[in-house]
């Protein structure tokens, strides 16, 4: 007999059969999540901390720096959060034990869940690998961002500025026009790092392309890929998805990041093979696929590189290359629209260089303009946390006033971890520590338009934070760059900071000289924040976060 009046017996078995697998399915699962989140001891049971607010999300909904600093206040420079399923999670700013995890690559590597997210969108790329494979990729690719080969770069980067200028301004109207000026910011890195990488033209500024992601079949995967907030943010479905590897067929990944990333393999092996053909008049060349190319092509086994890891390099660089050199010459442009003084000053600066072409070298000897990039990068780092596992058990130093307390009021002087203890790098909260900065280390410090005059007359010309000799405590932040953590530290710095930044400030000088930006009438600088919960700090609107990305300014030509 039927259990439900007008089903066949033969389909009520299998539905059965179906609710018998699934309930057994479910609890292995809820087994499997048991003892990986809740079974295996809290490590840091007695290290305080903010309160747990969701067993399903942890800490990670209020995660931003404002909440980081307001916790470090409360707790000092080391505590504890919770991450999804409730893990506990090590914050610590301390700067001994930021040297020590940043340097010690081979206990302190990236989380096997963020490696499989990253792996899942863009393959083996460098931003994946660990170790050894790291270490020797690295190696074949750092030519490609030396400083010899930046300079040779230096008049692209003002080539495609110009370009841009001519984007956003193609009637050359003098009025203001207000748009989103992140859309042209994303077009004009991402072609830079396609032609200057890969020589790739994404074509993104052209007539016909979005302003974003140009008119390539590369360029729609990349808008497919990173434009869903299924892709950009960790959900517990994707988390679930990385750390139980089971689930992966059970839950596949969302459609248009499985096409995306066919899209970008498709294009990178035709790189290749392209690239291939003409690898004998490509001996002495430096960039980027040449270097990937001759390696992939070596004799010796150890310098050989796979056709797999070779494609993988160029989604993740067109990526790195691109996302975070757009969001930080967002925040300048902000930063320019919101204090015009300084928008004055570095305008006086570059246009009397009397060229609207200088050298790389003539770039890095614009005190103003470094100084003032300086102080973009300390204040609104593109990536603000970065995280780490330990791979087998450790005690991390802390510095001599770096103790930390734990709730039964035992002081310790060092951090006890065990393997597989998850590590926050809090960046963007370093870049802000006030007992490193001082007390205004949350704000954007400039000198006024006439005190910068003043200062040409005397030769001199130099954003305030950076004119005076650094706060002691700077000197010990373990950064690649200006003693900031914005590039991180260690073996696993940022590869292309010297080529982010001569990208940077070649926008920089060529918008500044050729356009005026202001913020929309009525608003101020505290209307545009950065994104929440997001791997970077893009801009958007506080009061319409739902929007997305986005950055409206009023922008006009100069001399028109």
């Amino acid at each position: 007999m039927a259990l439900v009046p007008g089903i066949h017996p033969f389909l009520t078995v299998l539905s059965q059969h179906a609710a018998m697998t699934a309930l057994v399915l479910g609890g292995l699962l809820l087994s499997l999540f048991y003892r990986h989140f809740f079974a295996r001891p809290d490590e840091l049971a007695g290290m305080r901390g903010p309160r747990n607010t969701s067993l399903l999300r942890g800490n990670r909904d209020r995660l931003n720096v404002a909440r980081t600093l307001e916790w470090q206040e409360m707790y000092g420079r080391t505590f504890k959060t919770h991450a999804m399923f409730s893990m506990s999670t090590l914050f610590t700013s301390d700067l001994t034990a930021l040297q020590h995890i940043l340097n010690r690559d081979e206990i302190y590597q990236k989380a096997p869940i963020i490696r499989w997210g990253l792996s899942e969108m863009l393959g083996r790329g460098l931003l994946v690998l660990e170790d050894e494979e790291h270490a020797k990729l690295r190696r074949i690719m750092s030519p490609a961002f030396s400083p010899s080969q930046v300079k040779l770069l230096t008049p692209l980067f003002l080539d495609k500025a110009m370009e841009l200028v001519a984007f956003w301004s193609p009637t050359n109207n003098a009025g203001w026009t207000q748009f989103n000026v992140v859309r042209g910011l994303k077009a004009v890195t991402l072609d830079i790092i396609g032609l200057a990488g890969f020589g790739y033209n994404f074509h993104a500024l052209a007539p016909g392309g979005d302003g974003s992601t140009g008119v390539t079949a590369l360029g729609s995967a990349f808008r497919a890929l990173f434009e869903s907030s299924q892709t950009r943010v960790m959900t517990p479905v994707r988390f679930l998805r990385g750390v139980v590897p089971g689930l992966r067929n059970i839950l596949p990944a969302p459609k248009h990041a499985v096409e995306a990333r066919k899209a970008m393999e498709r294009v990178g092996m035709e790189l290749l093979l392209s690239a291939k053909r003409d690898e004998d008049g490509a001996e002495d060349r430096r960039d980027l696929l040449s270097l990937l190319v001759k390696s992939n092509m070596a004799e010796s086994e150890g310098q050989r590189l796979s056709d797999e890891v070779v494609v993988a390099q160029i989604p993740t660089f067109f990526i790195a290359g691109h996302e975070t050199t757009s969001t930080s010459t967002a925040w300048a442009l902000r930063a320019l629209a919101a204090y015009p003084e300084v928008q004055s000053a570095l305008r006086s600066e570059v246009q009397s260089l009397g060229t609207d072409s200088p050298s790389f070298d003539t770039l890095q000897g614009l005190p103003y303009l470094d100084h003032f990039v300086r102080e973009v990068m300390r204040l609104h780092a593109p990536v603000s946390f970065t995280n780490r596992l330990a791979m087998r058990d450790d005690v991390i130093p802390l510095s001599k006033d770096g103790a930390w307390t734990d709730v039964n009021g035992v002081v310790h002087e060092s951090i006890i971890v065990k393997k597989g203890q998850n590590i926050q790098v809090p960046i963007g909260a370093v870049n802000r520590d006030r007992t490193i900065w001082g007390a205004d280390a949350d704000e954007f410090r400039y000198i006024s338009f006439h005190a910068h005059l003043d200062l040409l007359k005397r030769g001199m010309s130099r954003p305030e934070r950076w004119a005076s000799p650094l706060p002691a405590g700077a000197a010990s932040v373990p950064g690649v760059y200006s003693h900031q953590l914005t590039f991180l530290g260690g073996p696993h710095n940022c590869i292309g900071w010297r080529f982010s930044l001569a990208e940077m400030k070649s926008l920089l000088f060529v918008l500044v000289r050729e356009l005026e930006f202001a913020l929309p009438d009525g608003w101020t600088a505290d209307d545009i924040v950065p994104a929440s919960n997001a791997a970077v700090q893009r801009p958007m609107l506080r009061a319409r976060p739902e929007e997305g990305t986005q950055l409206p300014l009023r922008v006009r030509r100069i001399g028109v």
